[in-house]
């Protein structure tokens, strides 16, 4: 397992645009369909990590007890799939339905949304407000692979829950790590 931390991303930087094809439904989802909302969620994930296949499970948790919430969450998939075949919209999606997910899983194939994003890991997580501002981004929690830590999703939730009752998450926050965006050559 190669350890890729997040790029931390600067708190305040506006959600890049996007526009992506979910891999479920075949729609082409917007950034701006979430208008509205007091928070937008994106995270970068895939099929194959194992860091991401340690939380997957929370991820669905998570989204289950978001849902209905004003807060919008959704998945991208941007490895290379021609070199990583697990993680094209077939994977994608039989990841999505196999986990549950309740959010829209939608697949990056030029990975432009991947770089506007300066992911660098799967799990990558943003989490923006109401304005699409970055108001945290990093660790789902503190679990890891073999740490023997439970998956809660503590750090993501508690600053889900900050941004629907109007507040700053923490200050202090920890970045995710997980394995490499799979870039194509």
């Amino acid at each position: 397992m190669a350890l890729t931390e997040s790029t931390m991303m600067e708190l305040g930087t506006t959600a890049p645009d996007f526009a992506l094809p979910d891999v479920v439904t075949g729609k082409l989802v917007r950034r701006d369909d979430f208008r509205g909302q007091r928070g937008l969620l994106v995270m970068f994930i895939c099929t194959h990590c194992p860091f991401v296949k340690h939380i997957e499970k929370g991820l669905a948790a998570l989204g289950m007890d978001y849902d209905g919430e004003p807060v919008s969450i959704v998945a991208i998939g941007s490895n290379d799939a021609a070199s990583y075949p697990d993680d094209s919209p077939a994977g994608l999606k039989q990841q999505a339905q196999t986990m549950g997910f309740r959010f829209p899983y939608l697949y990056d194939e030029t990975q432009a949304v991947a770089h506007a994003f300066k992911a660098a890991c799967t799990p990558d997580i943003y989490l923006f407000d109401g304005d699409f501002k970055l108001v945290y981004r990093g660790q789902f929690d503190k679990s890891r692979p073999g740490n023997g830590v439970p998956v809660t999703g503590e750090d993501l939730r508690a600053a889900l829950d900050a941004v629907l009752e109007g507040s700053p998450p923490a200050a202090d926050q920890k970045a995710s790590i997980g394995c490499n965006i799979k870039w194509k050559s």
